[in-house]
């Protein structure tokens, strides 16, 4: 062996060979390396035989979380299948957790035996019962299987028809306020007015606005209680209505502008609107302040939030106010007169301007309402108005054109088949559905369900 002699650090040492010494230090190097390699066995898996190597695995746990309460189901059969015709099986132990060894890394398709689940226990999504999915090498890959208590012992058909009758009747009051606006504008101008959306929406970003007091030309602004935001949202909703007619409408019908270029501009204002808002209230759905979250109420069997029950009180009580002022009031009475010939309407001295006017204002303000209790229902976001425009277009074509009535009627009919719908087809469809059941309508009624038949021609 070669070793240094009296050397300190940066010296070079003198180099002294040993012949006595040479077997011991051999055997003491000998048995460090041995120490050596035995560790790293240890350690690493250095020489360890196959039975040691790291394999595949496919595991999982069925449970199901309440709270802080965690239900275990054990004894359930779940079976998974791969490569070169491999089938695996597993039961779940006491604490719900199953595994699968697996023979080398592939894609196996996992199932569970749904009739060895516990009663009143079942899959909350069917399509989840087999599941396909790759197993890498040396991986353990977990499985979830998606438990819950079984809906054919909580709720039946009927109740589930019950509960989306009641959201659908909802939703169709909520349309019906900007359904009967639209249908007065059209019925007095013959404007087909594709921005109606956009005052929808208006009516839900001004109370949200106001409401937070993150107002865009008041930063300073302190906010207000929900109601009282509301009512200043409707009185802005009211003047938007009013400057649309003065403003624009107005002028373009001393110019005698035709109705296909009036719907033209009316989609460019569309536009522009829904993007201003986009730019002032961003892509952020939102919540008003004041009922971000309520606790259902049961009533009869149907489950639903205090806000939409009196959502719902306040928009029966302003479409029966709109009906009787249509029918008894002076102006109501002017207003469809204009709408069945405002010729002769001017004719008999009955200002025509003045009743568009008020037409204007007051599609304005329903449009508005409509929009801030489709807030409290869905939320605020900046084309909301825009998302339900096209089923205020059919309220409106199914009631019959230009009738106030019909477009009350259409929109219960489009809001409670929208919503029942979804009973038999997929929710991503609802609006397909509502759409189709108009032209099936339409078909049979062209005039729509309230409309008058007209001779063309």
């Amino acid at each position: 062996m070669l070793r240094p002699t009296g050397a300190s650090i940066g010296d070079q040492p003198e180099l002294v060979s040993t012949t006595t010494g040479g077997v011991l230090v051999r055997k003491r190097v000998a048995l460090f390396l041995a120490v050596l390699v035995s560790a790293g066995v240890c350690l690493f898996g250095v020489g360890a035989g196959p039975a040691q190597a790291a394999g595949e695995s496919i595991f999982g746990f069925l449970f199901q979380l309440k709270g802080n309460v965690r239900t275990s189901y054990p004894s359930v059969v779940v079976t998974a299948k791969g490569p070169g015709g491999f089938t695996g099986k597993a039961v779940s132990d006491k604490n719900g957790r199953w595994t699968i060894e697996v023979p080398r890394p592939g894609t196996f398709t996992v199932s569970i035996d749904t009739k060895t689940l516990p009663k009143g226990v079942t899959l909350t999504d069917p399509s989840k019962q087999t599941l396909k999915l790759p197993v890498l090498e040396g991986q353990d890959k977990p499985v979830l299987f998606p438990l819950g208590k079984s809906t054919r012992t909580i709720e039946s058909k009927w109740s589930q028809a019950l509960q989306l009758t009641a959201e659908g009747l909802r939703f169709g009051l909520i349309i019906a306020l900007a359904a009967v606006g639209l249908s007065l504008i059209f019925g007095t101008t013959g404007l087909t007015n594709f921005a109606h959306g956009e005052l929808v929406t208006l009516g839900a970003v001004s109370t949200w606005w106001i409401s937070t007091g993150v107002l865009p030309l008041l930063p300073d602004f302190g906010g207000l209680q929900f109601f009282p935001a509301a009512a200043l949202a409707l009185l802005l909703c009211a003047a938007m209505g009013w400057v649309n007619d003065v403003v624009l409408w107005r002028p373009l019908r001393r110019r005698g502008t035709g109705l296909i270029a009036a719907m033209i501009v009316s989609i460019g204002l569309s536009i522009f609107l829904r993007y201003f808002y986009l730019y002032l209230f961003t892509g952020s759905n939102r919540s008003y302040p004041d009922y971000q979250s309520q606790r259902g109420l049961n009533f009869l069997g149907v489950d639903l939030a205090p806000k939409d029950y009196w959502s719902m009180a306040v928009a029966v009580v302003v479409l029966g106010g709109v009906i009787y002022a249509l029918v008894r009031t002076r102006t109501g009475k002017a207003t469809r007169a204009v709408a069945d010939n405002p010729a002769l309407a001017a004719a008999s001295g009955i200002d025509v301007d003045r009743v568009i006017r008020v037409v204007w204002v007051a599609g304005a303000t329903l449009a508005g309402l409509a929009g801030i209790l489709l807030g409290l229902a869905q939320g605020v976001n900046f084309q909301m108005g825009f998302q339900i425009l096209l089923l205020i277009f059919a309220a409106v074509t199914l009631g019959g054109l230009g009738t106030a009535y019909g477009a009350l009627v259409g929109s219960i009919v489009v809001g409670l088949f929208v919503s029942v719908s979804t009973l038999w087809i997929p929710v991503e469809l609802k609006n397909v559905g509502a759409l189709g059941i108009l032209i099936v309508i339409l078909l049979v009624r062209p005039q729509g369900i309230l409309g008058r038949a007209q001779r063309v021609g």
